[in-house]
């Protein structure tokens, strides 16, 4: 059966074989040929037909090297089970298509087409970043151009906003000393320990439950906490009760991992970041208190106890708290603002005793100066 276009949903999409003088080049074809017209799809399929037929003259190696599509560069890249799941519907659109001939606009454009509900900053890590990284990828093994692609306006994410009736990077409310004690005092044992071991250290979630027992140097008062987004390892003094609370809490095999070796433990028994959320949510709900994520209450609240409500140098921070300094991050994610309206009135309440404290007036000689 020759390669034919068939409607599947919005896109057209093709099925068959390539032929050529009734002798068949390839093998059955099921494939997204990324068009929204049955005119593109059947530019496809002769663009496809042309490089078949290419490949069955010149060779595999040498059509492959005129013709490298965006699959081909996706099979070379490295990617973690997270970015395979974004990369597959990248893939059913741009995937066939010679990498030479994707654009950046092309890249931006599939935010829309692929999550037309989600924010423009889902579009950046779900489609831009994927994309970005398994093309430059492949640039440096030397098969295709490399390409840059930028992210989006300020204008383009409201306008996403007001397009789906929501607005997105809202403040988050971070964690604070009553929200962990109150936390703890209805939380499991597991749950506790990893809440006020975030909110101490500034790690992240998915650090935290990645820790094995060789990770801790309790002896010594230390976590080594592992490395992420770039950053190495680094290793941080704990809070003598969190020392004495992690020697108690007895190292666990994730449920559903192998018992048999070691090097599956893990120091609060998680087997990934989200494992821990049903039992947060229920802690949070019999103590009371408003929902915080472990992200807001541990990293967030960390930064803002930190910097905001105990006034600890920002190199102090980004030192413990594994952030870097360059364009402030810590101040510029992770401190938010706090009881504003009384801060600013009592600032200005100052400001106008000072200045009448100077000028030696008072507010009723001002007022009998002016009536007079």
């Amino acid at each position: 059966m020759p390669l034919e276009p068939y409607l599947r949903g919005s896109t057209w999409w093709a099925k068959g074989r390539i032929e050529s003088n009734g002798r068949a080049l390839t093998g059955y074809i099921r494939e997204s040929t990324s068009a929204s017209t049955e005119a593109g799809a059947r530019q496809w399929i002769a663009e496809r037909q042309a490089r078949e037929e290419r490949r069955a003259v010149l060779g595999h190696d040498e059509a492959d090297e005129r013709d490298f599509t965006f699959n081909d560069a996706v099979m070379l890249y490295p990617a973690t089970a997270g970015m395979a799941k974004y990369l597959i519907p990248i893939a059913e659109e741009l995937g066939n298509l010679p990498v030479k001939k994707i654009t950046p606009k092309m890249v931006r454009d599939l935010g829309a087409r692929i999550y037309p509900k989600n924010a423009v900053d889902s579009w950046r890590r779900w489609v831009i970043a994927p994309a970005r990284a398994v093309i430059n990828n492949a640039n440096a093994l030397g098969k295709c151009p490399p390409i840059r692609i930028t992210g989006f306006t300020k204008e383009e994410r409201v306008r996403q906003d007001k397009a789906r009736g929501k607005l997105s990077r809202q403040p988050k409310t971070p964690g604070d000393w009553p929200w962990i004690l109150a936390f703890r005092k209805h939380a499991s044992k597991r749950h506790g320990a990893l809440a006020l071991f975030m909110f101490t250290t500034g790690a992240r979630i998915g650090q935290a439950v990645a820790m094995h027992p060789d990770n801790l140097r309790l002896d010594d008062g230390k976590a080594i906490i592992p490395g992420a987004k770039g950053h190495e390892d680094r290793t941080v003094t704990l809070m003598p009760e969190l020392v004495e609370e992690l020697r108690a809490l007895k190292p666990k095999v994730p449920r559903g991992w192998d018992t048999r070796y070691k090097a599956n433990l893990r120091v609060f028994g998680f087997a990934a970041k989200d494992s821990p959320r049903s039992g947060w949510r229920t802690a949070c709900k019999r103590a009371g208190i408003p929902y915080l994520s472990p992200h807001a209450a541990g990293r967030h609240g960390f930064g803002q106890e930190m910097r905001v409500r105990q006034g600890v140098d920002s190199k102090s921070v980004e030192s413990v708290g594994g952030w870097s300094a360059k364009g402030g991050m810590v101040d510029k994610t992770y401190t938010h603002a706090e009881d504003s309206d009384a801060k600013i009135l009592a600032a200005l309440r100052t400001g106008r005793v000072q200045a009448e404290k100077k000028n030696r007036r008072k507010p009723a000689d001002n007022v009998e100066k002016r009536n007079g």
